[in-house]
């Protein structure tokens, strides 16, 4: 925005809506993604879906304006990673960030007992956050009571891990395609991996390659969207709001239905209508998430974004 027109630029500013799909470089922290973001929109509404390590890159989803409101039905999405894991040394922070603990003199591991060894990891499993993580213990981060030294115990957590393929090995490196639910952590996926094969490991590459129904395909480099802020062209990698939850169930109103709606008023719904879906104007704009009562057969609005 070059500020010419202020208060076009305004307006504009208070009916965007949608999601930029960033492919966040290696270095940054998720933070400084949204800063850009806000920075070169000129909108302050703004924010991620799901933190990515500085050391990993890829695929990082920014809501902005009134889309923010979708964050916790994104966040909760799966995730997909392609992970590089060195063999034979064990890391304290489960990463090659922090100092080696451990480590074996000889790495003697084949493809298959690799192999093997990964399958166990699949389906829903228990595993303990590494102790550098933003998990809180008593209100405190993991991360800073580790770094005082002092011993952190963390809950194991109920994770789903859908697939795990072995894209390359190179011994003691190995390249693995890892689709999980949200909230797993690749690093301790690492490590208890280096554990169970008895030579140790840690995670030296990570790389989101999707994050909900968003993959690499619909993302921009941060540095070409960098441009597009200055051209002030970022419009175009700008996603509909509606386009975000993609994967729900439609349902098109009509704009009579649209008022009603707008107003918390519901609305009829279809035969064989269930759960939640999204309320979609005739012009493609998100108006609101329902979610279908079964006892009176209609679609109650949950959350309005529709504005005037």
């Amino acid at each position: 925005m070059n500020g010419n027109h202020t208060t076009q630029d305004e307006l504009t500013k208070n009916v965007v809506s949608g999601v930029l799909v960033i492919d966040k470089p290696v270095g940054m922290t998720s933070h400084d993604v949204v800063q850009i973001v806000r920075k070169g929109t000129g909108i302050r509404r703004a924010g991620h879906t799901g933190t990515l390590d500085p050391r990993a890159s890829g695929v990082l989803v920014v809501l902005i304006g009134p889309a923010v409101r979708l964050s916790e039905y994104i966040s909760a999405s799966d995730k997909r990673y392609q992970a590089t894991i060195r063999l034979g040394a064990t890391t304290e922070t489960y990463d090659a960030e922090g100092p080696i603990i451990q480590t074996s003199v000889k790495v003697d591991v084949t493809e298959a007992e690799f192999e093997d060894a990964l399958q166990s990891f699949i389906g829903e499993i228990e595993q303990v956050p590494p102790p550098y993580s933003a998990v809180k213990v008593k209100g405190r981060k993991a991360y800073e009571m580790s770094r005082k030294g002092e011993k952190v115990d963390l809950e194991p957590r109920q994770i789903n891990v859908y697939s795990l393929e072995l894209l390359e090995w190179a011994p003691p490196e190995a390249v693995v395609d890892v689709f999980c639910s949200s909230g797993t952590y690749v690093r301790s996926l690492a490590h208890d991996l280096g554990q169970k094969l008895g030579c140790g490991a840690h995670l030296v590459g990570l790389r989101r390659t999707k994050s909900g129904r968003f993959t690499l395909r619909d993302s921009v480099p941060l540095r070409r969207l960098r441009e597009a802020f200055t051209s002030g062209e970022w419009y175009r990698y700008l996603i509909p709001a509606a386009d975000a939850l993609a994967d729900w169930p439609m349902i098109e109103l009509d704009p009579d239905q649209v008022e009603l709606v707008r107003h918390g008023h519901r609305v009829a719904a279809e035969e064989g209508a269930k759960g939640w879906a999204r309320g979609v104007s005739m012009q493609g704009d998100l108006v609101a998430l329902m979610e279908y009562d079964p006892e009176s057969n209609e679609w109650q609005p949950r959350k309005v974004f529709f504005q005037t």
